[in-house]
This record gives structure tokens, sequence and C-alpha cells, in this order.
């Protein structure tokens, strides 16, 4: 089934208002009752921010007279147009468009096939970059002179989309293509923590040697990679970033599309991180209901007799086809009315839900899926290990810090903003 393309409009946000007319997120305060000087600072800085694809003179002349291809989803906006729809209007010559995990309009499930086909409203053909074609071809690039990439990323490594910019990347190097790579703000880039993955581990939910949140825009995350090493043979991406404007990393931008169908809104966004490591477990982080990654449970979790715990029922829907625990009542938390200015202010990642799931459940090894798929998401298998073992959260974050260290000085060499530490 098809998924709508979703505007993220979170009721209960206040925030300045944003670059698209059709989202209300501007604040509403009574004159008669608050003063100028009262006013809380506002939620989100979309109004001061133009993304990379906004800024049509840096990059348009670049493609002048070039065969395009577009590598996007339904985040590659232009305000209300979206950027094939923009460079067609300008006479770009496009030849194809290439779409990451969820497709092309982002209306597929989260590890669900995504299969080619042609895009109906321009005619374009679009080749799936999901599944066993997860790298464009020689064939795929014969008649392209240039990839123009801009796909809104969310911040953390296990976030298939910069898996994607790897063998982009990579496919443009071998075939002697350039890249421009249109670049958005991080909704999580104001911070940097969690494990750095074991190359033992990698995979495509995580490919390279940086920590779970990695506090770096996609343009930023390029760099690294060109500048690391890591493609292939250390072939190096002929890459023009064009940078956004009026962000930084400590500027809080609202996501004005969802990026994947399970992110609807921007609590989703901030708790994500931290779920996330959930779905190498038995827990059910509410795929399959209307809050997807806002809530978690499971049912045999412990109902605490001073504590009634929220329950839901995973079922089928346009998000997510077969969802983990499919028909079963689950008890656990609902966190999407979480305070979003406490979810930013924390700035780490919380462990603290999967320590308890895993102390309430008492399955022992039971509670990680026999895939070890955790380790995948963790990039270690310590953090299984660790938890096993009954360490602390204290503990378990103490021993990632010296990592995280290094990363951190490694990290400033490809940064293109301001960043939260200086």
């Amino acid at each position: 089934m098809k998924y709508p393309l979703i505007l993220i409009a979170i009721t209960f946000f206040v925030g300045c208002s944003s670059q698209q007319a059709d989202i209300p997120v501007t604040e509403n305060f009574s004159a008669d009752t608050t003063s100028v000087e009262d006013k809380p600072e506002p939620l989100y800085c979309n109004e001061e921010v133009k993304v990379g694809a906004e800024q049509t003179n840096l990059y348009l002349d670049l493609l002048k007279d070039k065969r395009v291809a577009v590598v996007g989803n339904q985040s590659s906006m232009i305000g209300n147009v979206h950027l094939v729809d923009s460079l067609k209007n300008s006479g770009i010559n496009l030849v194809r468009v290439f779409s990451p995990e969820h497709g092309f309009r982002g209306d597929a499930d989260a590890g669900e096939k995504v299969a080619g086909g042609i895009d109906e409203k321009t005619g374009l053909q679009i080749v799936s970059l999901y599944g066993s074609n997860r790298k464009p071809t020689p064939e795929q690039l014969a008649d392209v002179d240039i990839l123009v990439f801009d796909i809104q990323d969310v911040g953390a490594r296990f976030y298939t989309y910069i898996s994607t910019l790897h063998y982009v990347m990579e496919a443009a190097a071998e075939n002697g293509k350039k890249l421009i790579l249109l670049d958005r703000p991080n909704p999580n880039g104001h911070y940097v923590d969690g494990p750095v993955l074991d190359p033992k581990f990698k995979s495509f939910v995580g490919m390279h040697a940086v920590p779970v949140v990695h506090g770096m825009s996609i343009g930023e995350y390029a760099q690294m990679i060109n500048g690391e090493g890591w493609l292939a043979n250390k072939v190096v991406c002929d890459l023009t970033v064009i940078k956004c404007d009026g962000w930084d990393h400590t500027r809080f931008y609202e996501l004005p599309v969802a990026p994947s169908p399970n992110l609807q809104n921007m609590t989703a966004i901030y708790l994500y991180p931290s779920l996330c490591l959930f779905e190498g477990t038995v827990v059910s982080v509410g795929r399959g209901t209307e809050k997807p990654f806002q809530i978690i449970g499971h049912p045999k979790m412990e109902v605490d007799v001073l504590e009634k715990l929220y329950s839901f029922k995973p079922m089928p829907n346009e998000a997510a086809a077969h969802p983990v625990l499919e028909g079963e009542t689950c008890y656990g938390y609902d966190l999407s009315g979480s305070d979003i200015r406490e979810l930013r202010t924390k700035a780490k990642l919380d462990l603290s839900y999967l320590i308890e799931f895993y102390t309430k459940l008492k399955m022992g090894s039971a509670y990680f899926l026999k895939s070890n798929f955790i380790n995948n998401l963790a990039g270690t298998d310590q953090l299984k290990s660790q938890i096993i073992a009954g360490k602390t959260l204290e503990e378990i974050e103490a021993s990632w810090q010296n990592s995280l260290t290094e990363f951190k000085l490694k990290r400033k060499k490809y940064l293109l903003y301001t960043d939260f530490e200086n």
C-alpha cells in the first residue's frame, strides 16, 4: 500500500514558523499577557535556514548541459516543490532517479524490498538502491555526467541513508562521475554519543567507525568518508557540498517532511537513536501503531501495582506490513508526550529503557534476537555482554568514552558548521 507523504505538523510543538506555508508551527502568544521579553526562544530555526537544495544559484550552473541523475526521496524538497520537478523546470537534463530504503516517495517499510520503475509524474526511470542493488552499476551511470544527492538524514549510524551515500560516492569515484551533495541540517547534530563501530560488525546498518550518534550533517559525513579513505580501494569521490545557510550544530531544525514512514514527528526523531536498539530485542518500538519509535512494550512486561503501564497492540499498517509482536497486547511506556526541550537538552544516548526491559522481562539472553542484530545496531558485541552481565548504565557509558574522545578529534577535521563544542 502507498504511504502518504507526511508533512510533520506536531500540534503540541511551538516554534518559529517553517518555510513551508502549510506547516503551522508559529508560536501563539496572547498580546495582553506576555511581553516580548517573556517570550521563550523559538523551538526551531527553520525561518532562518536555507537548506542546500534551496540555494539553486550555487549549483544550477554546474548542471547545465550535463546529464544528471538525482539520488533522492520524499525529503528532497525545495519548499513545496520536489527537487526533481525544480531541476526539470530549470531545463536540467535529468536521465534517472536513484532511491534509497523506503523508496523515492518514502512509502516502503524498513527492510522491505523496494522495486524500481517509472515515476508517474515525470516519466523518469527510478532505480532502487536498496536490496540487492545498493550501489549504482557502471551501466546505470554510463549516460550520467553528474549525480546530485539530496536526502534528509537523522544523525544515527544505523539510519541507512548514510550507507546509501557511501555506495553512491564509491560508484561515482569508480566511474569518474562528479557528486554534488545538497546538505540538510542534522536534527540530532547537537551531540555525539554511543559506542564506536568495531569493523567486525560492519553491515548496511553500520558501515563506518563512528558512534551511534555522530553529530554531523550528511555533507560533513560525506567529507569524512572521503577523508578517512573508507571507499573501496581508497578511491576518492569528486565531491562538492552545497552547505546550509543559517544552521549550525547548536540550532534545532524541524524536519518539514517525514524522513521515513516510521519517523513521523520530531519526538520520534529525537528518541530514535536510543529506541532503535530495541530492534535487536524481542521488544516492540511501536511499529504497526500510530506512535512508532515513541512507544515501547512487550506482552510479558511486568505491570507494577503502583504504576499502570501503557498498552498497545501492533497491527499491520501502511508503514509496517509485518510488525514485531503483531496482534499481541504489549505493555510498556508511551513517550510521545515527552517534552521536546528536555529531549534535546539531554543530548545523550539513553539506554535506561533497554536495560530496564532486560531486567524486568527476566528472559536472559533470549531477550536479544537470535540473529544478534543487536551487535550490528550497537556496532559491537560488548553492549549485549554488558547488559547480560548486569553492568550499570554508568559502567556501560564509561566503556565507550575513550573511543568517543578519539572520534571527536577526527570529526573536527570535516565540520562545515560551527560546532557545539566550540
